[in-house]
């Protein structure tokens, strides 16, 4: 099988890779990747030699087609996705989000190559903090940042393209990823990044908005499921059932690095900040046969602060233009 992985130097990207690469050796896998900010050759290291990782950009017609036309299936993972970026310029979300999904759309249906679509809980807008009500496939369009509203635009493409061409596509939409990786803009790796560099976190609002929270390694693993064997057409709610808000995720961080759970500052609000994301996962396991493999959060949580620990020379370089971009945003 040869296998075409749309941003495939990005966090959930890189980490999808690393899992083919170890589980799945007679998958051929080729890597397209902007090398933008949230995407490096680093992330990559350990399958240098084993992948083919070609820089260039999802919107660009011409080298998607030809990447495209040597692949057997294509798993789209190439997006902008921080909230925070998307609010202050929503312009590459709408470029790399919606018109990179394009691209590779038409290819794949001048082609006949199988696809699989990732997105995010995200389009469905957010739930009530005090109900028990979660996300399903039927789940109406809600979605509520320049962000989420370009990642559904991007699963109607998809949609479109399978009614109307027939393209043989998949869609899953994940709930909040952590893990191995990623980027330290983000919530987890943000926190623990503060504390490793003598920086006091930093929380929006109150802390009771909830996240329903899965291990990157659970999420792939529901990807490769579903490239095997999900039905074309189909959408496929991946989540691992960890709701948690984020005063109670921060805390654990700070506990799990040995600070006092109340060592961290308040900060105003996020703009439109979506209350609760809960995923219902049962077709993906009815269905599928799907299970998670990290059910202790808490574990997973500190398997992460050890990487991040490990790995400061993946992470330093960045962390000074993250915080100062925060600063400058008041956050």
């Amino acid at each position: 099988m040869r296998l075409l992985v749309t941003g495939g130097a990005g966090f959930i990207g890189a980490n999808f890779v690393h899992r083919t690469v170890r589980d799945h050796p007679e998958v051929a896998v080729t890597v397209l990747d902007a090398l933008t900010y949230a995407g490096s050759r680093e992330s990559l290291a350990p399958v240098d030699g084993e992948i083919r990782l070609v820089q260039g950009d999802v919107t660009d017609a011409e080298l998607v087609g030809k990447l495209v036309a040597e692949s057997d299936a294509v798993a789209h993972f190439a997006a902008e996705t921080h909230v925070d970026n998307a609010l202050a310029d929503p312009a590459p979300f709408v470029r790399s989000n919606v018109l990179g999904t394009y691209s590779v759309l038409e290819a794949v249906r001048h082609h006949g190559v199988r696809l699989h679509h990732v997105s995010t809980d995200e389009v469905y807008g957010d739930l009530p903090l005090d109900g028990s009500q979660r996300f399903t496939e039927s789940t109406p369009y809600n979605p509520s940042s320049p962000y989420s509203s370009t990642k559904a635009a991007a699963d109607m493409l998809v949609k479109a393209w399978v009614r109307s061409y027939q393209v043989p596509a998949t869609i899953s939409n994940c709930s909040n990823n952590y893990g191995p990786y990623q980027h330290v803009e983000k919530f987890i790796p943000r926190q623990i990044t503060n504390v490793l560099t003598g920086r006091r976190p930093r929380l929006y609002g109150s802390g009771a908005n909830v996240r329903d929270w899965i291990h990157v390694d659970d999420h792939n693993s529901a990807v490769w499921r579903i490239l095997a064997d999900g039905e074309f057409g189909r959408t496929y709610l991946i989540g691992a059932d960890g709701e948690r808000d984020n005063l109670s995720v921060l805390q654990t961080i700070l506990r799990l690095m040995d600070r006092d759970e109340d060592d961290f500052d308040h900060v105003a609000d996020r703009a439109g900040h979506d209350l609760r994301y809960a995923i219902d996962p049962s077709p993906l396991r009815d269905e599928l046969g799907w299970r998670p493999a990290h059910n202790d959060f808490e574990a997973g949580l500190r398997d992460t602060i050890d990487w991040y620990r490990d790995n400061e020379s993946w992470w330093l370089p960045m962390k000074d233009a993250v915080e100062l971009g925060y600063r400058e945003r008041g956050q």
